[in-house]
């Protein structure tokens, strides 16, 4: 929709005073923020997430044998997913970024889906948690193999991301399905 030279754009409504109170990220105005984590304390905090992408059988095989043009679907996605985890600041705008002191993804092929299974786990020392971090790394992992066997099978499906568990900071420790 466009608007005359003459007739500013409505402004976005700002959210009611006392709900932008119960929003971390948005200040009594209704702006946008980073929260500033300055005055928490620095401890070791660690996540673990995971996802799955499922195919054609014959997809499968291909990824199994190192049949596709691409290459090396497993080695290529894993370190996408390393990549993604030291990047995730630069793709969630109110995401903090986060001095990473280690991070590993691990992809398996699951020929009972047919797919794979993806789990990141990510660690730091820092004054907020890396859960997004973890969170990214499955997803861009899992983006990695669609991207890399799409060519033979735009049917597969990336499902399940999910937060398996997350350690340390204030609000203590989180352990969701295995």
């Amino acid at each position: 929709m466009s608007h005359s030279n003459d007739v500013p754009p409505p402004a976005p409504a700002a959210p009611h005073p006392e709900l932008a109170r119960e929003f971390s990220h948005v200040d009594r105005a209704g702006n946008f923020q980073m929260v500033d984590v300055g005055d928490k304390p620095i401890s070791v905090r660690s996540a673990r997430a995971s996802g799955s992408i499922t195919m054609q059988p014959e997809t499968f095989n291909l990824i199994r044998d190192n049949g596709l043009k691409k290459g090396d679907v497993i080695p290529v996605a894993r370190v996408a997913g390393i990549q993604a985890a030291k990047r995730t600041a630069e793709l969630v705008p109110l995401c903090h970024p986060l001095p990473l002191s280690g991070v590993e993804v691990r992809i398996n092929l699951d020929a009972s889906l047919p797919g794979c299974q993806v789990e990141g786990f990510v660690r730091t020392t820092a004054q907020t948690g890396v859960e997004m971090e973890a969170l990214t790394a499955v997803s861009v992992a899992l983006l990695t193999i669609y991207d890399m066997a799409k060519a033979v099978d735009r049917t597969m499906v990336i499902s399940n991301i999910v937060l398996r568990e997350k350690r340390g900071g204030t609000k203590g420790d989180f352990t969701g399905s295995p």
